[in-house]
């Protein structure tokens, strides 16, 4: 660019006096520099002024040991949290594993109790998770085998796996299972080796005629034969005097019960049931 004689020159580029926000940084010479937007001039000699673009700042590297923003600390077991100083849960930082029959309300009570919570809580179902498995998914209706229990295993390591993850950023989470009393190894066993001494396991145990009504209005693979839920609630009755706190959901509403479930956590909280 020309400027006509007399008329003053613009001031030299240079550190502090470029656009606003640049600090210019030197170059070295005859290195091409990293593909995509050109990195920022050298100082402009007298006479030329620098009209280009906002130079282009890189991001700072993300960690690899981030998901998203959070720092992921290393995966630990559960420690029991602290009573709470209020009525119920409170603000305490719980992990739940709701335990029951087809039929007797699991998910909609622990979405629901978790929704509910003030604080972050998440709802993590095994049966759910199960179902990840399209392509050879090993459905127990057709008969509980090998293949059918190492999926349920499989997806049980999944569930505890998310729920550490979940209480090690600070938020709590209800998962809920068909434990069987009579196999602690799979059952609810396997459930404290995943999650840890912290889980508090409370049972929703409601009468017969009750499961065999809710599990009539499922469809798909989640409504079971009348003779398949009465052979597991009748399994489920090995839950009484197994020291686990029991909810009889029979005549609650959902929101009663996911009131109900609170207050029992409270007192499990206080005086933890020995499992």
């Amino acid at each position: 660019m020309q400027h006509a004689v007399g008329a003053p020159l613009p001031p030299p580029q240079g550190p502090g006096n470029g656009p606003a926000g640049w600090t210019h940084q030197a170059q070295h010479p005859g290195h091409p520099g990293p593909p995509g937007p050109p990195p920022p001039p050298s100082p402009a000699p007298q006479g030329q002024g620098w009209t280009g673009p906002a130079p282009h700042h890189a991001p700072a590297p993300v960690s690899r040991e981030t998901t998203g923003h959070v720092q992921l600390p290393p995966g630990g077991p559960v420690p029991l949290p602290a009573p709470p100083a209020e009525p119920g849960t409170g603000t305490a930082t719980l992990a739940v594993l709701l335990i029951g029959p087809a039929g007797a309300g699991k998910t909609t009570v622990a979405k629901l109790w978790a929704s509910r919570r003030r604080v972050p809580t998440a709802h993590v179902s095994l049966d759910d998770v199960r179902e990840w498995v399209c392509s050879g998914f090993a459905d127990p209706q057709a008969g509980w085998n090998d293949h059918s229990e190492a999926q349920y295993r499989l997806a049980r390591r999944t569930c505890g796996f998310a729920a550490r993850n979940f209480l090690a950023n600070g938020i709590s989470c209800i998962l809920d299972d068909a434990v069987f009393p009579d196999r602690p190894v799979v059952g609810l066993g396997g459930w404290k080796r995943h999650v840890g001494p912290g889980l508090l396991p409370v049972v929703l145990l409601p009468g017969l005629e009750i499961v065999l009504e809710r599990n009539a209005a499922r469809s798909g693979n989640r409504r079971l034969s009348d003779e398949e839920v009465a052979r597991i609630h009748g399994r489920m009755a090995g839950w009484y005097g197994s020291g686990l706190p029991i909810i009889d959901n029979s005549t609650y509403d959902v929101e009663t019960t996911a009131r109900v479930l609170d207050d029992i956590l409270a007192r499990s909280i206080a005086s933890p049931p020995a499992w």
